[in-house]
């Protein structure tokens, strides 16, 4: 029981770190924050079909993310709660085919960012036009780049998420 307490923690810890690193390479190139996003770092939402490690692992990742790249309060707030609420949904559709995965997170951050980057930032685009924006980016992010690391993982799935 203990070892599995560990080994959840220690999966989560390491979704966490590479959430971050990733997100901060991509920051670097400006596509992190802003209307236009394509955090790479969002295709790990598909984490959670794989292990609940990740539910945890994403929104820690995506706090520190979000703070460390110098986000406004409200933006680290309702930004990680987007990314927890994607996390939690892509769990909820483990059993589902993968293509519909990894609608939960680009659903919430569609939904839930465009009014952060509106009435946080002062973003005078309009919201369906930051909508499209930031849902074209999650699509990038979590559709493309989400199915191509779940296609890669599954075939390993049992030897990478292992509990024991």
């Amino acid at each position: 029981m203990k070892h599995t307490k560990i080994l959840f923690i220690t999966r989560a810890a390491m979704i966490a770190a590479l959430y971050v690193v990733l997100t901060y390479l991509v920051n670097l190139l400006g596509l992190a924050n802003g209307a236009i996003q394509v955090r790479i770092s969002e295709a790990l939402t598909i984490l959670p079909a794989f292990s609940p490690a990740a539910i945890p692992g994403l929104f820690v990742g995506c706090v520190l993310s979000n703070t460390l790249t110098g986000c406004a309060l409200w933006d680290i707030v309702f930004g990680s709660l987007a990314t927890l609420i994607g996390a939690v949904g892509t769990y909820l559709l483990r059993s589902a085919k993968p293509i519909l995965q990894p609608l939960p997170p680009i659903l919430a951050n569609t939904l839930i960012i465009p009014f952060v980057l509106k009435y946080v930032y002062g973003m005078t685009d309009g919201i369906p036009y930051l909508m499209l924006t930031v849902g074209i980016g999650e699509v990038i992010s979590c559709g493309v780049l989400g199915l191509i690391l779940h296609k890669v993982l599954q075939p390993h799935k049992d030897r990478i998420f292992a509990e024991e």
